[in-house]
């Protein structure tokens, strides 16, 4: 049998290999950009890199400009590789398309279209009005990964919510309700703090503050612009002052509740160095709907729920979770044990199924991970 012919040419993978690098750029910029998305830009030219970069809020310059600064003169006739369309608006800066088009670059080539509706599409039609080739779409799946968070936010103005636990195979959370049993490896305990140091906030609730006194924090080393946000639902204000969040509070940690600010708790903890945020009741609790919204005003992206069977089951039943990153250990627990979500079981006949699942391993353990909704489609 004759054997089956590539489509794909010298170009095309030229493209990928370009692009792959203006990921790893793009991936530099994770806690330093946002509220603006990861962005990674090579120029190159004659097959020779002559500027690269990536965005980093505080810099100010697009990766786009931080490419042409570096390649200067080099950068007429050269192809620029973007892992986001350029913006062709006024903001901070002034548009990253105008700047392209002077420096003389002849193809851009991009991952994907900028979900910002104000620049989606237009940016690369002011590309192509003035006479630049443009490619869009190479290896496009892999930017819209790491911009879902950017994404869900400027097109709804509230966070990519991931709720994130370890679990044994039959779905035990803890041995019994207010202990602490650790389940899985140090590898995945490693990749929590990796997820962490990707969110912009952490949340969970009065029970896990209760029975986990947790920090909460980002144990990288890695640095941030902003500090790591950490939220509590607490509708009683019953966080105590001697509680990890408390006693490390740098104007860091923000409890939602639904007592007034100017309880005597309240005062206590706003002494401490605490935030107190009241929100509306639901059913007598937190509404947790009104927290992510006030999230999403503060323009934080992306939270990670790390909480107990209460909260999660809230959250679920609520409708707020996006994406879920379960843990898994090759362990059994038995009876007894603590659920994942504490859930009627009415729920079930409604509950969504996850989508895009993914499985990999970790350690000894395996993650699973999925959607609720395709956060692109909004």
């Amino acid at each position: 049998m004759p054997k089956p012919t590539s489509t794909r040419s010298s170009t095309d993978d030229r493209d990928d290999w370009h692009m792959s690098r203006a990921e790893g750029l793009a991936l530099r910029g994770v806690a330093l950009a946002h509220p603006n998305p990861l962005v990674g830009a090579v120029l190159v030219k004659g097959n020779r890199v002559v500027g690269e970069g990536f965005h980093d809020y505080d810099r100010r310059d697009h990766a786009e400009i931080v490419a042409l600064k570096q390649g200067r003169k080099k950068a007429r006739g050269a192809t620029l590789y973007v892992t986001l369309e350029p913006c062709c608006t006024t903001g901070r800066t002034g548009p990253c398309t105008k700047a392209i088009i002077a420096a003389g670059v002849k193809r851009v080539v991009v991952s994907m279209r900028d979900p910002n509706p104000a620049v989606s599409g237009k940016g690369l039609a002011e590309l192509r009005r003035a006479g630049i080739k443009v490619r869009l779409g190479v290896r496009e799946q892999v930017a819209r990964r790491y911009n879902e968070d950017f994404a869900i936010w400027i097109q709804t103005g509230r966070p990519l919510v991931t709720l994130k636990t370890a679990l044994t195979l039959d779905g035990q959370i803890a041995q019994k309700a207010g202990s602490i049993t650790w389940i899985t490896s140090q590898q995945s305990r490693d990749a929590v703090q990796r997820l962490r140091h990707e969110a912009d906030a952490l949340l969970t609730g009065i029970g896990t503050v209760l029975a986990d006194n947790p920090r909460m924090s980002d144990r990288t080393g890695e640095p941030r612009r902003r500090p790591l946000l950490r939220a509590i639902v607490d509708s009683r204000l019953r966080t105590p002052l001697r509680s990890n969040l408390v006693r490390s509070a740098q104007k860091d940690v923000v409890i939602f509740t639904t007592q007034s600010p100017d309880s005597a708790n309240a005062r206590a903890l706003i002494r401490a160095g605490v935030e107190v945020f009241r929100v509306t009741a639901r059913q007598g609790r937190v509404d947790l709907h009104a927290v992510i919204r006030e999230l999403g005003r503060r323009q934080i992206l992306s939270v990670l729920l790390e909480a107990g069977a209460q909260l999660n089951g809230a959250a679920l039943q609520a409708g707020i979770v996006d994406k879920m990153i379960l843990f898994y250990a090759p362990k059994i627990m038995g009876t007894g044990g603590v659920p994942m979500a504490s859930i009627p079981a009415r729920w079930f006949a409604k509950s969504p199924a996850l989508q895009n699942l993914t499985v990999k391993p970790c350690g000894l353990d395996f993650v699973v991970q999925g959607y609720f909704r395709d956060v692109y489609e909004r």
